[in-house]
């Protein structure tokens, strides 16, 4: 569903991204991953449209991205930013359903798909009126999470939705993901730096370093033949981190 062909993207002298091509199947979950600075978010801003490539294509379900195709792009993909983006001003319930008043609903389709959401992420009712500031960060996940599937999109994009939260939280949500992701079949693509997270959400995993592709595949096809000593070493860095506690 999602295709780089060739892609570079730099930022007037950084280069960000190499030549890279990259290829996400329908109805899998790709898990973007490397080092701090490896160009992770800078890939999903570039599937979304957020940017465009300085050389290369960016192609959704086999159109190439351009002012024409964006908008298309915007309605069938769900965006999910680092620590959820929700508007503080708002609660829970405006946050999820900003978009409906653009989509044309009435106010009974969008309550219908509010309740449906909630039930599908495991997110209180009665927490609906609260403002985020009056969330927890799991709370506001969800609620970020519900936003980005108001439209019932075919695809998500998530950058690190679960980075700043802690361990019994992140675990939960975890297991809630990788639920959402098996009941909906949806093509998605997230960012993460935990390679147990990766392993556990995602059938391929993608390392990244310096804006290249070093190695594709699953974490056991990592552990068996890694492509590189770098490949190595960022597996073992990582084993105290619970690699295979999910599995």
């Amino acid at each position: 569903m999602f295709e780089l062909d060739q892609v570079s993207m730099s930022f007037g002298e950084l280069a960000a991204i190499g030549s890279l091509t990259l290829r996400c199947e329908p109805g899998t979950t790709t898990a973007l991953i490397g080092p701090s600075g490896c160009g992770k978010s800078t890939l999903l801003r570039l599937m979304i449209g957020l940017l465009a490539p300085t050389r290369g294509r960016v192609l959704f379900d086999g159109q190439p991205l351009s002012a024409e195709t964006l908008g298309q792009l915007r309605r069938r993909t769900g965006y999910v930013i680092q620590d959820g983006g929700l508007f503080p001003h708002m609660t829970a319930a405006e946050n999820v359903t900003l978009m409906a008043p653009y989509l044309g609903w009435a106010a009974s389709q969008t309550q219908a798909r509010l309740a449906q959401l909630c039930e599908l992420t495991r997110f209180p009712a009665d927490a609906l009126a609260r403002y985020p500031g009056e969330l927890s960060g799991g709370q506001k996940q969800r609620v970020a999470l519900m936003r980005a599937l108001l439209a019932d999109p075919e695809a998500l994009l998530l950058d690190e939705p679960l980075g700043a939260l802690d361990p019994m939280i992140r675990f939960e949500l975890q297991e809630d993901l990788a639920r959402i992701f098996a009941d909906l079949g949806k093509t998605v693509v997230l960012v993460t730096h935990d390679l147990a997270e990766a392993a556990f959400l995602a059938h391929r995993i993608v390392l990244l370093r310096d804006g290249d592709l070093v190695q594709s595949g699953t974490l056991e096809e990592m552990l068996a033949d890694p492509a590189s000593e770098f490949v190595e070493r960022f597996v073992r860095a990582q084993r105290s981190h619970g690699i295979g506690e999910h599995q």
